[in-house]
């Protein structure tokens, strides 16, 4: 179940992944996806959720949801 996230919340998440940061995928339950573990993409923003917003190297823009799925910040 999707917990909407305070304020303070959804600007810890902007401060830690801001445009242009790079992310790498570990895990995502989306069964209609075609991204895969270890896939790659650039941070466009964060919505007002607090969802991830990437544009994928994979030609693909679904967001991140932090708790949900299992990502990580690269260099």
């Amino acid at each position: 179940m999707f917990v909407y996230p305070s304020r303070a919340q959804v600007e810890r998440i902007r401060a830690a992944y801001p445009a242009g940061s790079r992310v790498e995928l570990i895990r995502m339950d989306d069964p209609y996806t075609h991204l895969r573990e270890g896939d790659q993409g650039t941070v466009i923003g964060v919505d007002d959720m607090g969802q991830i917003m990437v544009n994928w190297d994979r030609n693909s823009s679904l967001s991140l949801i932090p708790g949900e799925d299992e990502f990580r910040r690269i260099k």
